[in-house]
């Protein structure tokens, strides 16, 4: 069994931690918290060991909840640590679990030069194995390097461009913005999801625009992609319908917005809403001869979450890249076909 420890239980460690306790092959040492909050208190009732910082002790002995002990305790029962505390903060924590001898799984918000490899499942598995630190890239990046590393198996992509549209802020966010603007996420072109993508896909030609949204339930992207070799749409239907990971969303369906997609995923009874797979818009699919366009969307609370977990497999020397996928996805219910 590898011990995981999951630091910072927030929109990612929470679905982190749930995601550790139902695989097979580890356990959950626990999670730390730095503030007594409502996600402390469910860990608590979830019976999940916290552990926080020796400075924030008092503050939970006063809230009336019960700790484990202190964070350095629960990286010293771990093998790996996944690391998801707030952008820029991992860094600061990666010689904390250096000086004690720790794997550690980073995440998108941090720089790529925090790890030995920036990661995505259906890429970059084999790179991963054994590498002491790991990068899961972004919900956003995550997206596009799952659909890109499908398409390439259709044929050898030669060109990307894309637009992101993002949500503006998580659901429980509530001191984000904007309210009723449209913000580009730069001006400048490219934006910073191409540069990821690069950090996994380094020769790819890629270039991405995105604008900020008033919405908090998905990102949608729209690509354009020039593969080597003239395709057809029944050839790239067929490889993301067969692909673990990505659902179509068709037409006939009535599944036209991100807002139906999260409808569906409560129908579906996902913990927190969540859909861990990239849904694809089976209408917006289309061919033109080496082109090929399509419109999907990405649930960025929980689409890296099946990444975090075969990474840590990765990182403990397991080297089948397909079999941890396999586990993963069985053990969370994720699929692949239609959404419905």
């Amino acid at each position: 069994m590898i011990k995981v420890a999951v630091n910072g239980y927030g929109t990612i460690g929470k679905r982190v931690a749930s995601a550790i306790l139902a695989q097979p092959d580890m356990t959950l040492v626990g999670v730390s918290k730095t503030s007594p909050n409502y996600e402390a208190y469910q860990a608590q009732k979830m019976g999940i060991n916290l552990y926080v910082t020796k400075e924030s002790l008092k503050e939970f002995e006063e809230a009336g909840i019960k700790v484990k002990g202190v964070l350095e305790d629960m990286i010293k029962e771990a093998d790996v640590v996944v690391d998801a505390t707030p952008n820029g903060v991992g860094a600061q924590y990666k010689q904390v679990y250096s000086s004690m001898g720790k794997r550690a799984l980073f995440q998108g918000g941090e720089k790529a030069n925090v790890a030995d490899v920036s990661f995505s499942a259906l890429c970059n598995y084999d790179e991963a194995v054994d590498k002491r630190y790991v990068r899961v890239v972004s919900c956003n990046t995550t997206g596009l390097l799952r659909t890109l590393c499908t398409l390439n198996r259709v044929s050898k992509i030669a060109k990307v461009r894309g637009t992101i549209v993002r949500r503006a802020a998580d659901p429980k966010e509530v001191k984000k913005g904007p309210i009723n603007s449209l913000v580009p996420d730069p001006a400048s072109i490219p934006s910073h999801h191409a540069k990821d993508v690069n950090t996994v896909l380094k020769d790819l030609d890629i270039v991405t625009m995105a604008v900020v949204a008033p919405t908090t339930l998905m990102h949608v992207h729209l690509l354009d992609v020039t593969v080597s070799s003239p395709v057809t749409k029944e050839d790239v239907l067929s490889v993301l319908s067969s692909t673990p990971r990505i659902l179509l969303a068709s037409g006939k369906s009535k599944v036209s917005s991100t807002a139906e997609i999260v409808e569906v995923a409560r129908d579906m009874g996902r913990p927190r809403n969540d859909l861990y797979e990239l849904v694809v818009f089976e209408d917006s699919v289309s061919v033109r001869v080496n082109e090929v366009f399509l419109m999907y969307a990405v649930h960025q609370e929980s689409i890296v979450v099946p990444e975090n977990v075969d990474a840590i497999r990765a990182v403990s020397g397991f080297a089948d890249g397909r079999k941890s996928i396999e586990m993963t996805n069985a053990s969370m219910g994720i699929g692949k076909g239609y959404l419905v």
